[in-house]
């Protein structure tokens, strides 16, 4: 933890600005519009730019004018330099600068003294900046044994603090035992935004919280920091695992939202408020109490970059985070199975008998995993030359199979000059440094580690090259990659991470790049499967550690989570909400990954699992074993009736991927979404939609005999998806349930395609039949799509090979016809990846 970030946060209170604008140094480009701010205490100057960017974005950057050195500015993160339009100066007198967007729907208002920015739509202001006067910009200064007494240097230590800069406090802390020594001293940002009429806010994951965000006023900022805790509690606003800097704000007829792109670590205030409001009429004397929302970033270093979203839709917003920072990547059909994973399968007799026993008790899956005991003695990219002594042999025993073998490849790597690994990347010089320049050592499982710079494009190319079939001995084509420990996790490190003064590319510390560590990981490992099959095949790639636009690389999921019925409720929000983030593919271990769940708890979280973007079940080496048969032969029947369930559902399932990697829609979705003008699923976070066509309320408490479901929206008509029969009753209602399984309904106005049955795996199914679900709205139509592939390669992006249609019930008539990719605009019918005509039941 940053004290001083924490002290900052907790200590600026709101007030009166102390920068104002120079209107003297306003200039306008096509590119976007300049201006200087000054501090009135110390003089410094800060260079504003205001950028607009196309489909309804605003970005907001401000940096030093004159730096002592450059500040860090993130890269890599968004896909390319966005595409701006020119703004305007439609007026500039009396303190006031109004910029006018080319469509005229916007306007930003400018106020000189104090700074303030307004951001209006058709009139009405949707978002400030600065209105409470917390922007706050520490400064490079020289360190105080070189600086030479000046009047400036007697000034305030910070923006709005009488604190002097000379405290050697400020450039260096202490965490417990561990020194943290500034470098370049500190180097904090942050801004205020005020969201209007806005009480509901979103985002920002990852924590085991509320998928409302609460109000912070009186206690803990929420933290975006990167970090290895295991057996993480619930309702802790403490940084997790990943991070992506993005706050969604929703009432009724709008959606907004914040990126504020910065890597360091930040923390987050949030406080809610009524604010009363003029009457619309002087016959009214009434005041109206409006809500507002104050969102405050700071983070540790780096400059203010943000982005506000202006919607205004929720799936806008989504479209406008993808056109930043990339959509999801289509996953190979095989990912969107069931995978078996445990910490460890302990050798090649155990994957074979682990996956017979699936083939013996007929249940589908697809995929089995191997933890670190796989390796030599963790050394990644090896195998353990006594219990996995032929890893070809046993992949292609699993390729008969039809399924996959997914392996564990951690960033550290153990100090030994024998391996190969570790004497390349030293002699390249490509691990991360220490501050006195040497290699740093940190703990993890192999004992004494280095960490690979991934931050350097040079070492992630060394890195994918290692995923080469040639170099990586053992392995096949059917092998894939899970990347964990990479937030990155240091045993014995300040709270088990690397310290913020190691030093990366470009002499850039590491508080500087730490949410990136992980990000850069998976990029990398991608872009080696990727590579292994010179471009042709879709990789796949777990990652733990996660930052905005890991979408376009691969999977993430929820991390060390305990086998209790509390993680199972809380692993909802947290899902929902990092796909509000633009990471479609995600998941929460099924089962805990921590201890022993009783067989209803395994079994309710199949059942949700099952219906839930990624589907794995995992669990930790202290663990008893639970592969699904191990429970009696009745939960046995219920876990493959779950497993079959989602088998059966993969055509929906993976045209749902289809629209997430075309068109950034999530998968997996809070109700208000597609619900947008009904109040009472602004905070429903115990059930949601799978698409816009499924709502599934996942059984969470022990010996639940019903559940109370909301059915949003009193003009929609539900299906019992099982069942085919319409719900009678409307709004909340109480439905009975039994172990069986969990609450899944069908909206009226849908199509779903399905498979008429379940195979052995993905690859098994392909000649299994479809099959339409068409539930009725009340005018008697539905539609729905049907998106397929090959499943496996890229051919459907660069040869178009691909069928994606759209079905209509209309006037009693089913009729299908071809849709257009959402990228390119175009139709491709290529019947030969289907093998077999479509059936078609309803």
């Amino acid at each position: 933890m940053n004290w001083a970030l924490e002290t900052i946060i907790k200590l600026l209170r709101p007030g009166k600005s102390l920068y104002r604008v120079l209107l003297d140094s306003v200039t306008l480009s096509d590119e976007n519009v300049k201006f200087q701010i000054i501090h009135e205490g110390n003089k410094v100057l800060l260079q504003v730019e205001i950028y607009e960017i196309e489909g309804n974005i605003f970005r907001l950057k401000i940096d030093e004018a004159s730096p002592l050195r450059p500040r860090y500015k993130v890269p890599d993160v968004l896909i390319k330099e966005p595409t701006t339009q020119r703004l305007l100066i439609s007026h500039k007198e009396a303190g006031i600068l109004v910029l006018s967007s080319v469509n005229e729907d916007y306007k930003l208002r400018v106020t000189a003294n104090p700074f303030q920015v307004e951001l209006q739509s058709k009139g009405e202001t949707v978002m400030s900046v600065n209105s409470n006067g917390l922007l706050y910009f520490e400064h490079l200064q020289p360190p105080p044994s070189d600086r030479k007494p000046t009047a400036q240097n007697e000034e305030a230590a910070s923006d709005s603090s009488k604190e002097k800069q000379e405290d050697l406090g400020l450039w260096q802390e202490k965490f417990g035992s561990f020194l943290d020594i500034k470098a370049h001293g500190p180097t904090s940002v942050g801004m205020d935004f005020s969201l209007h009429g806005y009480d509901h806010v979103y985002g920002i994951p990852q924590h085991t919280e509320t998928l409302l965000l609460k109000n912070t006023s009186d206690g803990d900022a929420y933290r975006l920091y990167n970090l290895d805790i295991f057996g993480h509690k619930i309702h802790e606003k403490i940084g997790i695992y990943g991070s992506v800097p993005l706050l969604l704000a929703h009432k009724p007829n709008r959606t907004s939202g914040i990126f504020w792109l910065n890597s360091s670590e930040t923390l987050v205030d949030i406080s809610t408020k009524a604010v009363s409001l003029p009457p619309v009429l002087p016959i009214t004397a009434k005041q109206r109490a409006v809500p507002l929302t104050d969102v405050r970033w700071m983070s540790e270093s780096g400059i203010i970059d943000v982005f506000l979203l202006m919607g205004p839709t929720a799936f806008d917003i989504f479209k406008q985070f993808a056109q930043l920072t990339g959509t999801q990547a289509l996953p190979p059909l095989f990912s969107l199975g069931y995978h078996q994973c445990r910490w460890n399968y302990e050798d090649e007799q155990d994957v074979k008998a682990v996956d017979a026993g699936f083939d013996a008790h007929d249940i589908p899956y697809d995929v089995i995993w191997l933890d670190i005991e796989h390796t030599d003695g963790k050394r990644y990219f090896t195998w353990d030359k006594k219990k996995f002594q032929n890893p070809r042999k046993m992949q292609e025993h699993l390729r008969k199979r039809k399924r996959k073998l997914v392996v564990i490849v951690d960033p550290h790597i153990k100090v030994d000059p024998s391996y190969i690994l570790y004497a390349q990347a030293k002699e390249k010089g490509y691990f991360v440094k220490d501050r006195n320049g040497q290699d740093f050592e940190g703990i993890c499982w192999p004992g004494s580690s280095c960490y690979p710079d991934f931050t350097n494009p040079d070492v992630r190319k060394w890195y994918a090259d290692q995923f080469a079939f040639k170099t990586y001995k053992g392995s096949t084509n059917i092998l894939f990659v899970w990347n964990d420990m990479n937030e990155p996790s240091v045993f014995k490190g300040a709270e088990l991470t690397m310290q913020k003064d190691a030093v990366h590319y470009n002499n850039w510390e590491h508080r500087e790049v730490h949410n990136l560590y992980g990000f850069y990981q998976q990029m990398a490992t991608a872009e080696g499967l990727i590579r292994r099959s010179s471009g042709k095949e879709r990789p796949f790639v777990l990652t733990r550690s996660f930052f905005a636009g890991s979408q376009k690389y691969g999977a993430v999921w929820t991390g060390d989570n305990t086998a209790e019925w509390s993680y199972l409720k809380i692993s909802i929000p947290m899902l929902l909400t990092i796909n509000m983030a633009g990471i479609s593919f995600c998941g929460a271990d099924v089962g805990g990954f921590i201890g022993d769940p009783e067989p209803e708890l395994l079994v309710r979280w199949y059942q949700a699992g099952a219906y839930q973007p990624f589907f794995r079940g995992h669990s930790n080496m202290e663990s008893k074993r639970r592969e699904p048969w191990l429970f009696g032969e009745k939960n046995t029947q219920i876990i493959r009736k779950a497993i079959t369930e989602r088998y059966v559902l993969l055509p929906y399932l993976y045209t749902l991927f289809y629209r997430a990697h075309t068109a950034a829609e999530p998968v997996m979705r809070s109700l208000w979404i597609e619900f947008p003008g009904k109040m009472e699923t602004f905070d429903v976070e115990n059930e949601y939609m799978l698409g816009n066509a499924l709502l599934v309320h996942p059984v969470t408490e022990k010996e639940a005999k019903t559940v109370t479901v909301l059915f949003p929206g009193s003009e929609e008509i539900w299906y019992d998806f099982r069942k085919f029969k319409r719900m009678e009753d409307a709004g909340t209602v109480k439905i009975p349930v039994t172990l069986e399984n969990i609450p899944v309904f069908q909206r009226g106005g849908t199509v779903i395609p399905l498979k008429t049955s379940a195979g052995k795996s993905t690859e098994w199914m392909i000649d299994i039949s479809y099959e339409l679900h068409v539930a009725l709205d009340a005018e008697a139509c539905a539609i729905g799509e049907l998106y397929v592939d090959d499943g496996h390669s890229f051919q459907y992006l660069h040869k178009k090979q691909f069928l994606y249609r759209k079905f209509t019930f209309h006037k009693n008539i089913l009729s299908s016809s071809p849709r257009e990719c959402p990228i390119c605009h175009k139709t491709a019918e290529v019947n030969s990846v289907l093998h077999k005509s479509e059936g078609s039941d309803t």
